[in-house]
């Protein structure tokens, strides 16, 4: 019986990943465009600050470098992967892993925040909540592990 309930429940978790994951290559998909979208809407607003004045296409440049850096989440995606693929070994092993799939919840949901805080995008942010969601729904689970 017991060996029965802990196939349920890695079916169960194992399904609730690859829903993690197909959100992360979502939101990996999104963030390719902020940079552009960021840049236009920059250049607009300048433009309607200085109106008829030039705009110094150099210092425009490094605002955007500067977004770019903040912004970028491309770290954060590829460790959230690494983790996932971690959590799937976990899950596969034959050992005790309770509390080391405890650890990758954690590190899963840091890499989530973090996602949430630097992407200026609504979508990415609707993204991360569901991802939040699912992973607030593995640790419950993960709690019946040994």
């Amino acid at each position: 019986m017991r060996k029965t309930e802990g196939e349920k429940i890695a079916q169960d978790l194992n399904e609730r990943i690859n829903e993690i994951e197909e959100k992360v290559k979502k939101i990996s998909s999104l963030s390719t465009g902020l940079i552009e979208d960021y840049v236009v809407k920059l250049s607009t607003r300048i433009k309607e600050l200085l109106q008829d004045k030039e705009i110094d296409e150099s210092r425009l440049a490094q605002e955007v470098v500067i977004y770019a850096d903040k912004c970028s989440i491309q770290e954060e995606v590829t460790r959230l992967n690494s983790h996932i693929y971690q959590f799937r070994e976990l899950l596969n092993s034959d050992t005790a892993v309770g509390k080391k799939l405890d650890f990758m919840i954690q590190e899963m949901n840091r890499e989530t925040n973090t996602i949430g805080s630097k992407a200026n995008n609504l979508e990415i942010t609707d993204e991360v909540i569901n991802i939040k969601t699912q992973l607030e729904n593995i640790r419950e689970q993960v709690q019946n592990i040994e």
